[in-house]
């Protein structure tokens, strides 16, 4: 789905149960305005720059939103039959932010030509799937 810049805030700032963060075009993460966690509600503000991308979760559902030209593309999986070994957890590198990113692997089976054919399972993509309570860099 797309949307303009407008449209883009009033969805983000709509999103109630998810964790995530924003990243603006012209400033770096602000940890206590662009970082929502735990019970945070989500709020942007319209501002000087533009939401160069985000990424949001809640227990069944990542959200991506990435800035394209003059639109912004939404694009939605469902995480909640992914394996917890199809997860990962990072450590970030926001100061005092003391939570782990995890982010989830999310494979398709696809017929391989290499493999005679034979379905093998091949990764198609990378999403963001919450925060972790966890120790800072």
């Amino acid at each position: 789905m797309k949307k303009n810049k407008n449209e883009i805030v009033e969805y983000v700032n709509s999103l109630e149960n998810y964790q995530g963060y924003v990243q603006f075009s012209h400033r770096a993460i602000d940890k206590d305005r662009d970082i929502f966690y735990e019970d945070k509600k989500v709020e942007v503000k319209d501002e000087d720059g533009f939401i160069y991308e985000a990424h949001f979760c809640n227990e069944t559902q990542s959200i991506s939103i990435k800035q394209i030209n003059s639109s912004w593309l939404v694009s939605t999986t469902d995480i909640s039959k992914v394996d917890q070994n199809d997860t990962q957890e990072y450590i970030s590198d926001i100061e005092n932010f003391n939570y782990k990113i995890k982010m989830a692997q999310i494979w398709e089976e696809k017929e391989d030509e290499l493999c005679a054919d034979m379905p093998v399972m091949k990764l198609k993509k990378v999403v963001f799937a919450g925060f972790l309570k966890g120790e800072s860099k």
